[in-house]
């Protein structure tokens, strides 16, 4: 059975991440154990709150050296992904600089209210087996009020208001703006994926 460590980050979405993994057939640990993530076959980094908060849990357990050396397959998701970015304007931020770019805040348009909050379509940019078999335009789940730049790190983009970055890649760091345990099917592949790296 495929083992799954969840960084304890603080996030509201731990308890449907452990049971969408459940039903996956993959056994998940919520940890914030320095040596129990450094070993994990793979790593989740939730995260539901603000990055200034997220960030100040990371370094209070010793985690932010941990994280940026993992080698083994790593998914960040929501504001997961966003702690992968150099900064976030959110609470002006440093976070884990895994990858370059600043997270901004989302600019509220016609029609298009900031949090962002419900279901978008996902565009694929580049092909990746997180996204395979995922048809273009699929529908995903979203709930955040802060996002990455469309850069070269971009594997899918999503619109609200502006293009945004809705699947992220470096190395064996993967991140996805939308929450894939609250997105039905497509959501679930996405995580039998992750599973499969």
């Amino acid at each position: 059975m495929t083992k799954v460590v969840i960084v304890d980050s603080g996030g509201a979405n731990i308890t449907s991440l452990q049971c969408a993994f459940a039903r996956l057939g993959a056994r998940s640990r919520v940890t914030s154990d320095p040596s129990t993530i450094a070993n994990a076959e793979r790593v989740v980094l939730p995260g539901v709150g603000a990055a200034r908060h997220a960030m100040e849990r990371l370094e209070a357990w010793g985690l932010v050296d941990v994280l940026r050396r993992l080698t083994q397959p790593v998914l960040g998701i929501c504001l997961g992904m966003q702690l992968f970015f150099t900064q976030s304007e959110e609470g002006d931020t440093q976070c884990l600089g895994i990858v370059q770019g600043t997270v901004s805040r989302l600019l509220p348009a016609s029609g298009r209210p900031v949090p962002h909050m419900g279901w978008n379509q996902v565009r694929h940019h580049r092909e990746d087996p997180l996204m395979e078999g995922i048809r273009d335009h699929s529908y995903f789940y979203f709930v955040h009020a802060y996002a990455a730049p469309i850069q070269c790190e971009t594997i899918a983009e999503t619109e609200h208001g502006q293009p945004i970055s809705a699947v992220v890649r470096s190395l064996n760091y993967r991140g996805t703006q939308f929450h894939p345990e609250r997105s039905g099917r497509a959501g679930a592949r996405v995580l039998a994926n992750f599973l499969r790296l």
